[in-house]
């Protein structure tokens, strides 16, 4: 359980990184920078929310 804590720990790290780094591309008009920010915190969401599942998975038992 310790792991997957800390695995939460990163990817809400990750997603408020992915968020600033958007911010900043599109500050600087780069648009390939922001889709390549955009992707990161769509896998950053998608494994967070699998995680999650996991998580819920593992309580219930």
């Amino acid at each position: 359980m310790r792991k997957k804590i800390i695995l939460n720990v990163l990817f809400n790290v990750g997603i408020i990184f992915s968020i600033f780094g958007m911010g900043w591309a599109y500050s600087n008009k780069s648009p390939l920078v922001v889709a390549f920010f955009a992707a990161t915190l769509v896998a950053f969401i998608y494994v967070k929310v699998q995680l999650l599942k996991s998580v819920n998975k593992d309580l219930k038992k």
